[in-house]
């Protein structure tokens, strides 16, 4: 079968065997009160708000904060509905109920046009396709932070089960004072009547808790007060001050400490191992052979007194390694690979619409270009770590993760005890970009508690092993056709891409039992791709999966991110073929596609799109929608002594509701240095099976010398919110890459971008 049909076939789901199919209300997500952590004083109204005994609001919050300002985000929703400052809103950690799984991530996941899937009159198999995704997720309870959905995905339910708290508190205020719930007003938490009776919410808890109040609605958008206006973040102070606790932060009474060497070959193993001399060195007390958890790499860690020990250890232990028994892997022989696909494989369809064939035919001239982008690793600034115990057959573990119940999966089978013998903690994240959607250092860490006799470690990794030890972001390679007929018109566009599909991999390490036999279609392989909203009649885009054997995962915006380079730098190569404006050609293109239309104008606009630059500089324009948010940019670039140099970047960005501007700002800022580090340096080179970069030296990043003027334009709007986290990484590099055609006239197709 073709395209989007093989989806729903293969969830075994037609029209007529779903029934009542449509948007589940968010209140199926409350939850009871007992999912919340039972603690004295406070008082839970259902499974995601508690209030406390000063009438301070406790929230259950699911979603890792990585500097990415969602634990702000999701208070202020909460705030917002019942009436409290936010400094008032405190958080606790989430349980592992299905009620806190990440639904919008995984609905997303579907490779539908965003063209065919918007508003409410999208087509039926779509809402069929959304509803059964959705069924699943909310079934599996998968709490992931990531995919830019943590807004998308509690907007709903957060406020829903703030709002009922709130009518719960009303409830139980109008029937002590024996007067209408209608006339009783909150203001910063406290209710209060005219005729002069008044209470905090906490003196009113224990009478709200056990009511079940109906036709509950949530504050209308006239109503707010917090949510669109900028609000200071709340984990800005711990960390100002060094009170946060990240990973490497954990200290424990008796806690030992681990370091890992791990086979420099990519899926290799150790033939043998020689301690001696390492069991020799003072605060070193045992060395424990890892095995290869979660898809990671085989090899050892050492513990001792402190880090420093344990790595002094860790170099000291004489090692064997092996390749694995399918062979090392290398990355000009995987190019060579990609490229052979690209030229004798079909792929899979995702979109096609007119008569590419016929189009081709009639043309009087033909476009070709091909596109390359390299490995790239996620480079976090804090490396992969983890504190373990393991203690009278029960597993506690203190990690930075996206994906806390993964984390406790993986606990409960290295250590070989049932799932609810693990408590998970989750500290802050030194940043996660898709890494920490991996469990590999989970395993690692509980292997070598095991080790210890009840005695907590914290196994760390160095950046070396870090850099080389990666679930890299894949090599991808882009074959473009674009044919014209006598006007200069383009008729038709051919986008065929090869490269290894990132979710069935991910499956496969993540859920086995759900990954399924064979691989399914994977969206982020083509994303940014079969997805472009400009109005070609003829359009056919495809994608070879492949398999190349480097570990492969979620990178910050995914397939997006080098596919928006592909597609934008294509765009302007047409634009050039044809003598058109960039701008003034994508608008012709952009005539059914308004809200695309719109953000291009206003970053356009803001930048002063056609008007003079001084001289030896040049202005790219990039335009992408991405985890629903449509962002355009504009990039001032020049070439200043041998090297590329960024002056400045004009962000304009539709992502719906916005809940904090401030922090929609910080993230527009934080991709483009992301995304520009990427574009200028970023490449994994790997030869014999090992990776080549092994640190900051050989992998930079953009200094703050090197990084340019940010400036952000949000597009209001009343839809739904979408995702800010990582839209704004895709149309930098190709904005960056357009400007420095402009401006020296010759045509970049791979990355990373030279001088």
């Amino acid at each position: 079968m073709k395209r989007r049909t093989w989806l729903l076939s293969a969830l075994g789901a037609t029209g007529a065997l779903v029934v009542g199919w449509g948007v589940m209300p968010a209140r199926s997500r409350l939850g009871s009160p007992e999912l919340m952590l039972q603690t004295q004083g406070d008082v839970a109204l259902n499974g995601w708000i508690k209030i406390a005994a000063d009438g301070a609001v406790v929230l259950a919050m699911p979603r890792s904060e990585m500097g990415q300002g969602v634990h702000t985000a999701l208070a202020m929703l909460v705030a917002e509905e019942l009436d409290v400052p936010l400094n008032r809103v405190r958080l606790e950690q989430a349980g592992g109920d299905s009620i806190y799984g990440n639904v919008a991530m995984l609905v997303a996941s579907l490779p539908f046009h965003p063209l065919d899937s918007e508003g409410e009159h999208k087509p039926t198999k779509i809402k069929m396709g959304e509803w059964l995704v959705g069924k699943v997720a909310r079934e599996l309870g998968l709490n992931a932070t990531g995919g830019s959905s943590s807004i998308a995905d509690l907007w709903d339910p957060l406020r829903m089960a703030a709002a009922t708290a709130r009518a719960s508190l009303l409830q139980a205020a109008a029937a002590a004072w024996k007067v209408p719930a209608s006339e009783i007003t909150v203001t910063a938490g406290v209710m209060k009547h005219a005729s002069g009776q008044s209470a905090h919410y906490g003196q009113m808890v224990a009478a709200a808790s056990g009511s079940t109040p109906s036709g509950i609605q949530t504050k209308s958008r006239e109503k707010w007060q917090l949510i669109g206006q900028a609000a200071p973040r709340t984990d800005i102070p711990s960390k100002v001050t060094g009170q946060a606790t990240f990973g490497l932060d954990v200290r424990l009474q008796g806690m030992l400490f681990a370091a890992v060497q791990m086979c420099p070959m990519i899926g290799g193993s150790a033939a043998s191992m020689d301690t001696k001399d390492a069991l020799a060195l003072k605060g070193v007390s045992k060395v424990v052979p890892l095995d290869a958890w979660g898809g990671g790499t085989a090899g050892l860690a050492v513990v001792g007194q402190t880090t420093w020990h344990a790595r002094q250890g860790a170099q000291a232990v004489k090692v064997q390694w092996q390749a694995p028994a399918t062979g090392a892997v290398d990355t000009q022989r995987i190019q060579a690979d990609l490229l052979k696909a690209l030229n004798t494989e079909s792929g899979f369809t995702f979109h096609e619409q007119g008569v590419p064939t016929q189009a081709e035919k009639a043309a009087t001239t033909r476009i070709d270009a091909l596109y390359q982008a390299p490995y790239l690793a996620h480079a976090t600034m804090e490396p992969m770590n983890c504190t373990a115990q393991v203690k009278d057959g029960k597993v506690e573990i203190w990690v930075p993760t996206q994906v806390p119940q993964m984390a406790r999966d993986m606990a409960a089978k290295v250590a070989k005890v049932d799932k609810d013998k693990v408590t998970v903690h989750v500290t802050q994240l030194g940043g996660g970009f898709g890494r920490r959607l991996e469990v590999d250092f989970v395993g690692q860490a509980v292997q070598v508690a095991m080790a210890c006799e009840g005695q907590p470690v914290q196994l760390s990794w160095s950046r070396e092993e870090d850099m080389t030890h990666d679930f890299y972001r894949p090599m991808h390679l882009a074959k473009f056709q674009a044919s014209l007929d006598d006007k200069g018109e383009v008729t038709s566009l051919r986008i065929k891409s090869a490269g290894d599909a990132i979710t069935p991999r991910w499956m496969a390490r993540a859920a086995p039992h759900l990954s399924g036999p064979i691989d399914m279609p994977d969206k982020t392989a083509s994303e940014g791709l079969f997805d472009l909203p400009y109005g070609f009649a003829s359009q056919h885009m495809s994608h070879v999966a492949t398999k190349s054997g480097v570990p492969v995962g979620f990178w910050r915006s995914v397939g997006h991110s080098h596919n928006a380079f592909f597609s934008e730098s294509f765009i302007d190569e047409l634009a050039a073929a044809t003598k058109q404006d960039p701008l003034v050609f994508r608008l012709k293109l952009l005539k059914d596609a308004p809200r695309y239309a719109a953000v291009l104008q206003l970053a356009a606009d803001k930048a002063a799109w056609g008007t003079p630059l001084p001289a030896g500089r040049a202005r790219g324009i990039a335009l992408h929608e991405s985890f629903g948010s449509i962002v355009a940019q504009v990039a001032e670039v020049s070439l200043t002594e041998g090297q590329i140099r960024v002056h400045r970047v004009v962000c304009a960005i539709d992502c719906g509701t916005v809940v904090n501007p401030g922090t929609v700002a910080q993230q527009m800022e934080s991709s483009v240095v992301y995304g520009l580090s990427a574009a200028l340096y970023g490449r994994i080179d790997i030869v014999g099976g090992v990776v080549q970069q092994g640190n900051f030296p050989s992998y930079p990043m953009v200094s703050l010398s090197q990084t340019p003027v940010v400036e952000t334009h949000i597009v209001p709007s009343t839809r739904h919110p979408a995702g800010v986290g990582e839209p704004a990484v895709p149309p930098l590099a190709p904005a960056v890459g357009n400007a420095l055609f402009a401006l020296t006239g010759k045509r970049q197709r791979a990355l990373p971008l030279t001088a």
